[in-house]
């Protein structure tokens, strides 16, 4: 059985794949907000966990996207999650201009800046890491092409054609996640049948995620 710490990274993980490969909408998305609810199911037990709240806002130019996860009660009492993750996202080109995430997960908090800029077909980011007591540190990132944040990055998600994601076999991006570069890699895997809670079957694609930093680290 997983720990709670195991648990909390599970949750976490099965909710960024719950938002990417929810329905697929237009390249122009409308305002919307969904909210998901994050089980524990382990054997026979489903046990839910936390919640989330997802949601984009058509601001003209731009989309501002929010995302917040919470754990329920029953969970704070061994980790608390409290995060929040906003992105400022320019419609022309659909890249972001700007990233924050707020961090209370039990005892630590943190606030994580990323300011976009772009040169050519390079996309920079300068990251700035606020921690209580501590100085802000601030990191340059670069990387050549397209490069996103943990919360545009699944609109962007939303946008792949999973038929050609079939045929080419897999797709990758790079990530600017607080003081890292990473890049994130998508597999096919296959059409798949899967049974809900309601005993409904349906079928869904299987792909795979793997997040990999600079050095081929597997974050």
């Amino acid at each position: 059985m997983l720990n709670f710490n195991e648990m909390k990274r599970v949750v976490l993980f099965i909710l960024m794949c719950v938002i990417c490969l929810s329905k697929l909408i237009a390249a122009n998305f409308t305002n919307e907000s969904l909210n998901y609810y994050i089980y524990y199911h382990w054997g026979f037990v489903w046990k839910h966990a936390a919640t989330a709240t997802l949601s984009i806002k058509d601001c003209g130019t731009q989309y501002d996207a929010r995302l917040c996860a919470r754990t329920l009660s029953w969970v704070d009492k061994i980790y608390t999650v409290r995060d929040t993750l906003y992105s400022t996202i320019e419609k022309d080109g659909f890249y972001p201009i700007k990233y924050v995430k707020a961090t209370h997960e039990k005892g630590y908090h943190a606030h994580d800046v990323v300011d976009f800029s772009f040169d050519g077909n390079k996309t920079m980011g300068l990251a700035s890491r606020v921690r209580p007591g501590k100085k802000v540190a601030q990191i340059n990132l670069e990387t050549q092409g397209n490069a996103y944040d943990m919360l545009s990055v699944f609109y962007v998600l939303r946008q792949l054609d999973l038929e050609k994601l079939r045929r080419e076999g897999a797709f990758s991006t790079t990530v600017f996640c607080g003081k890292y570069k990473e890049t994130l890699n998508i597999k096919y895997v296959k059409v798949d049948k899967i049974t809900l809670r309601d005993d409904s079957e349906h079928f869904a694609h299987q792909v795979k995620f793997s997040f990999t930093q600079e050095g081929n680290s597997k974050s």
